[in-house]
């Protein structure tokens, strides 16, 4: 087994706290902790394709991601602390006025292509298209796709299943949930469970797709990733189970009875949940595992996200 090397850009191993909402006692482990400019769950996988991209004498990262995208903005600022050039594509458009990501990301001096939702369809041909241009003009560009998720970025959340173990053990849960975007988080807890011989359930609660395209999506990773780095293992993907329907308001969007949860769950524990990701990972972690119980074996991963309520904050503040 040839395991990939990474650079050291997380404040891990980030904590794992035992909470108490609405009577029910659960654990939670905070991504949000990995650190501020860099925070969340995007940066353990940019660990890994940084280092890639450094070692190889990269000039430029490309990546991509929705206006509000946490991705890309750490991917905008560990490119900055390391002295790469980046260049983000992002789904929305151009505005004068600059809030959350949008606001860190100007401030870095990321370099931003606004694309239409039409034109974002094709965003991995944009980005190879405008490669191809700086290539020719002798510069190296590396190519780091949405939320980091393909074989060499999941390497991250593998490496998380060995913190896990070493924190708490597999008998103090027996199942994890978070949010579901790309499919890389998922894809490599799922597979850095088979490795580390943890028969757990992984609940992925899907905020952009639909159940049946992100389970073949983190299949094709978790396989790809098992036969580039020769690992021999047999993932149990019937462990796998992914929660449709708690984003059905669009990936950009929020309803209200999720900002009232996230409120109500501030206001109850101390701890914020964004709004595209983690309020909507938490709506379904809350209607499924916690209510009406006293205790909840299921662990919940909070994966970051916290400046995309910025851009929210007269809908938020609106009741």
């Amino acid at each position: 087994m040839k395991i990939p090397r990474k650079l050291s850009l997380a404040n891990i191993p980030t904590p794992i706290q035992k909470l108490e909402y609405n009577k029910c006692k659960f654990l939670i482990k905070r991504d949000d902790y990995t650190g501020l400019e860099l925070s969340g769950n995007k940066i353990r996988k940019l660990e890994y394709l940084l280092y890639d991209a450094k070692s190889k004498n990269y000039d430029y990262v490309f990546t991509c991601g929705g206006d509000q995208s946490n991705h890309c903005r750490a991917t905008v600022y560990a490119c900055n602390r390391l002295g790469l050039k980046s260049k983000i594509y992002l789904w929305g458009r151009q505005s004068k006025k600059y809030s959350g990501n949008l606001l860190l990301n100007k401030l870095a001096g990321a370099e931003t292509r606004f694309l239409k939702l039409s034109e974002y369809k094709n965003v991995d041909d944009l980005m190879q298209s405008d490669a191809l241009k700086l290539q020719s003009a002798g510069k190296k560009v590396y190519i780091v796709p949405t939320g980091g998720s393909n074989p060499l970025g999941i390497w991250g959340y593998i490496n998380f299943v060995e913190e896990l173990k070493s924190q708490i053990s597999s008998k103090e849960f027996n199942g994890i949930c978070c949010a579901n975007g790309s499919g890389g988080t998922i894809a490599g807890i799922l597979l850095g469970m088979a490795l580390s011989g943890i028969n757990s359930k992984v609940f992925g609660v899907n905020v952009f797709g639909r159940a049946e395209e992100m389970k073949v999506k983190i299949i094709e990773i978790v396989e790809e990733c098992i036969k580039n780095y020769n690992l021999h293992v047999n993932v149990n993907f019937s462990n796998l189970e992914l929660l449709d329907g708690y984003s059905e308001e669009g990936y950009k969007n929020i309803s209200m009875d999720k900002i009232e949860l996230i409120k109500d769950f501030v206001q109850n524990t101390g701890i914020m949940l964004d709004n595209t990701y983690t309020g909507k990972a938490f709506f379904a972690y809350n209607e499924n595992f916690l209510k009406g119980k006293t205790k909840s074996n299921i662990l919940f991963l909070h994966t970051g996200g916290l400046f995309g309520i910025f851009a929210k904050a007269e809908k938020f503040l609106s009741h």
